[in-house]
């Protein structure tokens, strides 16, 4: 418990004070605070249009991040002690991914029209359930619009197929009101610590016996909407895509902001980068739920 509460912290203290300034004026990038991944780096960034509003907010793979990505199961982050032998199984016991906390850049962070502020990217070397769909190596890349201290204190535990606390569990899978979801995505349980639900397209092609490349999720927690998840295999990453594709909006949102229309993965041949963005975005005004 000590050591995720010194996590939190130190994660809280990272997004608010570890952004990079943006080169030039209007329509430059700015970088939040690069992390290693890789043979490279990854970062979170934003770029703006020529009047200064929000254009894409998103993460960027520096040229050589995708080599040598980590093979084991799991970094070891968030782990349950199911047999209670006082060690952590890495392989039976701990979440099956590699986690990355990326503070998005002061400059969109700080914008009250932008409810996003910052992102989580996570690496699933062997992918994960359901079999036959989502087991190709893949990345999880969150969007988030819950404050990281309130994500990072949902736990491991013995609930649900990716093992949380049970009574998180149970908030998690709260319904989100009916004009706050798309009404294709669906929960499954899918609750996962330090994340929360994931409510799944099951319309997506890849249910549909389309092998999976990349997919769109939202993620909920105790009736809330909380972050936006781009899903997309290793695979596509490195087939230097230049792809948008258009995000299955709800009827109305809870916060007012700047919301995306778009989900974006590029190559970038200049830079050989590689980009996930969110883009095309409109100005939405809150509306009470309708339950």
């Amino acid at each position: 418990m000590i050591r995720n509460c010194s996590l939190v912290v130190s994660l809280a203290l990272l997004l608010a004070a570890c952004a990079i300034a943006p080169l030039g004026g209007p329509g430059a990038r700015a970088l939040g605070a690069p992390s290693a991944i890789g043979n490279g780096t990854v970062a979170a960034y934003a770029e703006f249009d020529s009047a200064g509003a929000v254009r894409a907010i998103g993460v960027v793979f520096s040229g050589d991040a995708l080599a040598n990505l980590p093979g084991a199961h799991s970094d070891g982050h968030h782990c349950f002690d199911s047999n209670k032998d006082g060690k952590s199984d890495l392989d039976a016991e701990c979440a099956g991914w590699h986690e990355w906390v990326l503070p998005l850049p002061s400059e969109a962070s700080r914008r009250p029209d932008l409810p996003f502020k910052w992102a989580l990217v996570n690496w699933n070397p062997h992918g994960h359930i359901p079999p036959g769909v989502y087991d190709k190596p893949h990345f999880d890349v969150h969007f988030y619009i819950e404050p990281i201290e309130k994500v990072f204190a949902i736990e491991s535990g013995p609930c649900g197929p990716e093992r949380v606390r049970c009574d998180q569990f149970a908030q998690a899978r709260l319904p989100v009101p009916a004009n706050y979801m798309h009404p294709d995505f669906r929960d499954v349980g899918a609750v996962a610590p330090a994340m929360g639900n994931h409510l799944v397209d099951l319309s997506a092609p890849e249910f549909k016996g389309v092998p999976f490349t990349r997919t769109w999720i939202y993620g909920a927690y105790e009736g809330r909407v909380t972050f936006y998840e781009e899903m997309v295999t290793a695979a596509y990453l490195a087939s230097r895509p230049d792809n948008c594709f258009p995000i299955k909006k709800a009827a109305a949102v809870a916060l007012s902001g700047r919301y995306p229309t778009l989900s974006c993965i590029r190559y970038r041949p200049a830079t050989s980068e590689v980009t996930v963005s969110l883009e095309g975005f409109e100005q939405r005004a809150a509306e009470p739920p309708v339950r």
